[in-house]
């Protein structure tokens, strides 16, 4: 069985994991993970409160295919836990890791998108971590990008996010097409 684990922080975007964690639980027997720093509970920014699985630590890449990081405020507050040894220990094992919106940005702090396409709210979120190296492979554009095992979204596109994590991980067949397309259908 597939296994995907969804590291939350305190004031996570909601929306942006959701239709992943939906049609991926729901529509494809995937195993969903919740995780936070320290195992504690956490509020969204729509006022979701979510009790997790487990903490970071915790999270073993040997049996979870995937990791997925949510923004939200806890980077602009600075209350962020530091991800780089949670993603390195990902990217290490070759698993899929997929931040969006401020999560892409945290990301780019690890120093992942270094050497991959990528894109995120902005270049400037970016360019925020010091250590930030990968600004010509930055893609500015409004929906996913996929390249090297990492998946980066701006904020505004958790339907091609969950879609490129879905197809990176071998599930996007007809089924979760007509469920994602529903959702990307006031685009068209």
């Amino acid at each position: 069985m597939t296994r995907i684990a969804i590291a939350l922080a305190q004031d996570f975007a909601d929306w942006e994991p959701a239709l992943l964690a939906a049609a991926a639980r729901s529509y494809l027997g995937v195993d969903i993970v919740y995780a936070t720093p320290d195992g504690r509970p956490v509020t969204s920014m729509g006022g979701l409160n979510v009790t997790p699985d487990t903490t970071y630590d915790a999270l073993d890449p040997d049996n979870i295919d995937a990791l997925v990081i949510p923004g939200g405020l806890s980077w602009e507050k600075g209350t962020a836990a530091d991800l780089g040894g949670l993603v390195h220990r990902f990217r290490e094992k070759d698993r899929l890791v997929a931040g969006i919106c401020a999560a892409a940005s945290a990301l780019a702090g690890t120093g992942v998108l270094d050497n991959v396409a990528h894109t995120g709210n902005s270049l400037t979120s970016h360019k925020a971590y010091p250590s930030y190296r990968g600004e010509a492979l930055y893609r500015d554009q409004p929906k996913a990008v996929i390249d090297g095992g990492i998946v980066t979204a701006p904020g505004s596109a958790p339907v091609s996010f969950a879609a490129e994590i879905l197809k990176s991980l071998g599930l996007f067949g007809p089924e979760a097409e007509a469920e994602l397309g529903i959702f990307a259908a006031e685009h068209r």
